[in-house]
């Protein structure tokens, strides 16, 4: 006899808390057949907002309970943002980068050792110099110029590059280009940067350089969803190492890359496994 296939599902869930919506999903859920396996919750008292992240095994199709979860959100008067996604099901991205290969390096790494659960589908440069790290890899490489009577023509190509693709994640890896505010919009809440500081902190050129002069005791790097306000995302990931008079400039370099890192890596991992949710201006991340 045959056992049936159990397949696990990842539910997201964000809306104002009223209507005893946090009681009605789960039973949904059990009523269905459903194990639960991990369930999340956060209640943001001042937007009166409630987050939820449950993760199910089931022998359930994800239609089957696609439709019967639309049907428990329909039946209150407000609106819910939810979602179910296959949970082992690895998220095609694309990565961007410019010159500086360290984070660049540091995903393919991760990737072709499944420590990271992500698949990188293309790496786009407005450079060549990265191309035969991404050739190495067997991943394809795809030189996009920006220029600024060309930025547009360039951004549209971007965007029928992400279609084409079925890309539902990218990753600025150091990508040195502001984009635009309709790009920014156009992929809200499915691209993350790496900023190399801590937020708000030393901007411009040569942040290392400028810590370095201010004699700084902590240096840092934060991963934060891409918006219109340059550098002013919801942030995901943070994190910081103490360092001291003896440092020169170029120690410093070398430790804020690993930091970056290490930081981009940790952010896209949560947002691949649907464990971070936005809230407004700021994120809720799920363990």
């Amino acid at each position: 006899m045959q056992v049936p296939q159990q397949e696990q599902y990842v539910v997201t869930l964000s809306c104002p808390d009223k209507g005893g919506i946090l009681r009605a999903v789960p039973h949904y859920l059990l009523s269905a057949g459903c194990s639960i396996e991990d369930s999340q919750q956060y209640k943001d008292i001042d937007a009166g907002l409630i987050f939820m992240r449950t993760c199910v095994c089931t022998e359930q199709s994800l239609e089957t309970l696609s439709e019967g979860l639309a049907n428990v959100t329909n039946s209150f008067s407000f609106l819910t943002e939810w979602q179910i996604r296959p949970a082992h099901q690895k998220m095609r991205t694309l990565i961007m980068v410019s010159k500086f290969g360290h984070c660049l390096n540091d995903l393919l790494f991760r990737v072709s050792t499944n420590a990271l659960p992500i698949e990188i589908a293309a790496v786009v440069s407005n450079h060549h110099d990265l191309e035969a790290l991404v050739g190495s890899y067997g991943i394809p490489f795809h030189h996009i110029p920006v220029a600024k009577d060309t930025k547009a023509e360039a951004e549209a190509c971007l965007l029928g590059l992400i279609e084409s693709e079925n890309i539902e994640l990218v990753a600025l890896a150091r990508y040195m280009q502001i984009l635009s505010d309709d790009l920014s919009k156009r992929l809200s809440g499915r691209i993350i940067n790496i900023h190399h500081s801590l937020l708000p902190s030393f901007k411009g050129a040569k942040p290392y350089h400028q810590a370095h002069a201010r004699g700084v005791k902590l240096i840092g790097a934060t991963a934060h969803y891409v918006t219109a306000d340059l550098d002013e995302g919801p942030i995901i990931e943070q994190d910081v190492e103490p360092v001291g008079h003896w440092h020169t400039p170029d120690e410093l370099v070398a430790i804020g890359r690993d930091i970056e890192c290490r930081v981009l890596a940790r952010a896209l991992k949560a947002h691949s496994e649907h464990r971070v949710l936005l809230n407004g201006r700021r994120t809720v991340m799920f363990a």
